[in-house]
């Protein structure tokens, strides 16, 4: 480039030469120059001219024209320029094609849409999932194609923590799990799986354990009443059975133990009747369940210590906040050591009542704590031997706070003591009357 422009130069200073001997030969060596300076900008002015012309044409593959001197360096890094971009255009769409490929070709569902929920693209099985029709759907909002109000709530709170259940909006018979991640300028990647066969299977397996629940309730009813009556007249019986009679007994009730917990699980989980909310005082419902830890510490003579700070009356169903309630304290007086204290902390705050149960007791080992609310999960199984747990009360808790759109976090360490947190939303704080509130009823 340096070389063309020393060139250009050493030719037009030849050219305003050129031009001005010329004019001295006429006798007007001013003209002779100015009439060179105007053929130079003629000639300027046609190239530029071509490079415009060139510019506008809508197909940038054509190549730059041809010129010399200055203009013709210029048109050639242009062309070189030019080449460059094509070939690296060519790699970009390339490579774009192949993830587009590769995206059409996932089992799962991608949709990206901007910020307002605008479709941009999507791959050949989220069209299949959610029905969307190429062309017609481009730039349509994702709210208006999909207007089932739990979608459109989890799609614009932009929590996305956990995924999204519902069924396919055009099929019925298929069941999604959506997962929406934010990306640039609050964009959105949709992730849609097919989890129909998972929902079928944990819907068998829900029937099957309500079932067997049920069926076995009354056959183990007979037994332990028969258990009992064996008991009441345990002189009449020979010494060498009476152990076993006992025994049996005790094993009896823990089995019908173990059978109302599954089936009280199994209707939380499958929702049967829906919630039967109520205005609840949670601070009368709480005093209960302090006075019945009390009793069944008896002889341990736990410390257990109640704190109301702020309102307490909530919406929500009795039975299943009673039942959540009473074991999380429950809980705390079977593994806390004799004499130990418990505090139990009802606290109103912006984001909602926090309810609060601490123990100092044995503790439970950090690496246990993401599977501590499965069934029959046990951090350690030996222990359960002398408490008699049946493994499903943090189960029926955590179901029990997500019917309540609540949440319950966990904190523990061996030797140290727990802390289990429920926190309530907001929303179900109510405003009311003495009369409203649901009576608690001794034994409900």
């Amino acid at each position: 480039m340096q070389q063309n422009w020393s060139q250009y130069l050493r030719l037009l200073i030849a050219l305003l030469g050129l031009s001005l001997l010329l004019g001295w030969l006429v006798g007007f060596p001013l003209y002779g120059l100015l009439a060179g300076l105007m053929l130079y900008l003629g000639w300027t002015l046609a190239q530029t001219k071509r490079l415009l012309r060139w510019l506008a044409q809508p197909d940038t593959a054509s190549e730059a024209p041809d010129s010399v001197g200055l203009w013709g360096g210029i048109f050639d890094g242009l062309n070189k320029l030019q080449k460059q971009h094509i070939k690296h255009r060519s790699a970009l769409q390339e490579r774009l094609q192949r993830v587009q490929q590769s995206a059409n070709a996932m089992r799962d569902g991608v949709v990206m849409t901007d910020s307002r929920g605008t479709l941009e693209w999507w791959n050949g099985s989220a069209g299949y999932l959610l029905n969307l029709r190429n062309g017609t759907d481009q730039g349509q909002l994702i709210q208006n194609l999909i207007r089932l109000p739990a979608f459109i709530h989890y799609f614009e709170q932009k929590q996305y923590q956990q995924p999204l259940e519902l069924n396919a909006p055009a099929r019925p018979h298929l069941r999604l799990q959506i997962q929406i991640s934010l990306f640039g300028d609050n964009d959105r990647l949709l992730l849609i799986k097919d989890v129909t066969r998972l929902h079928q299977l944990e819907q068998m397996r829900r029937d099957f354990v309500s079932n067997l629940s049920h069926e076995m309730r009354t056959p183990l009813t007979v037994i332990s009443g028969y258990l009992e009556t064996l008991g009441d007249h345990s002189d009449e019986v020979p010494a060498n059975w009476q152990r076993a009679v006992f025994t049996m007994a005790d094993q009896s009730a823990r089995m019908e133990a173990l059978i109302a917990d599954l089936i009280l699980l199994s209707k939380i989980e499958t929702g049967d009747g829906n919630l039967h909310e109520s205005i609840v005082d949670a601070g009368a419902l709480l005093r209960q369940v302090c006075d019945d830890a009390n009793a069944l510490s008896g002889d341990k003579q736990h410390r257990i210590e109640l704190t109301i700070d702020g309102p307490t009356q909530i919406r929500g169903d009795l039975s299943q906040l009673r039942s959540a309630v009473s074991n999380l304290v429950f809980n705390a007086v079977k593994y806390t050591p004799a004499q130990g204290q418990i505090r139990v902390r009802w606290i109103a705050g912006e984001q909602g009542p926090l309810l609060t149960v601490e123990d100092n007791g044995i503790g439970i080992d950090p690496s246990h704590l993401p599977r501590l609310t499965e069934r029959f999960y046990r951090a350690d199984p030996s222990r359960h031997k002398d408490t008699g747990g049946t493994g499903l009360g943090l189960a029926i808790v955590k179901h029990v706070l997500l019917n309540h759109d609540g949440q319950l976090l966990i904190s523990s360490s061996l030797d140290k003591g727990s802390t289990f947190r429920c926190q309530f939303p907001a929303e179900r704080v109510v405003a009311s009357t003495a009369s409203e509130v649901q009576p608690l009823e001794s034994g409900q």
